[in-house]
């Protein structure tokens, strides 16, 4: 078993199922999350699965949401 921490390589995380929006594109643009064992979210850039995760709580996670479902982060987007 390993001990999850932030930046870790997202291929440590063997035993998690990554995760999708449907609205990501074929060209690789897109953010996959994953829950871990002890609850916690990890995030991913689906052209690096290799690369680092980002660990997150659910309420991290649960703030973001909904702020991208307010529309919070609207202006970064084009």
């Amino acid at each position: 078993m390993y001990q999850a921490y932030n930046g870790m390589s997202a291929s440590l995380l063997r035993e998690v199922s990554w995760l999708k929006s449907r609205a990501s594109n074929p060209s690789g643009n897109c953010v996959e999350l994953a829950e871990l064992p002890d609850g916690a979210i990890a995030v991913r850039n689906s052209r690096f699965p290799d690369g680092p995760a980002l660990l997150y709580t659910r309420a991290e996670i649960d703030a973001f949401i909904r702020g991208a479902k307010d529309g919070e982060f609207d202006h970064m987007v084009s």
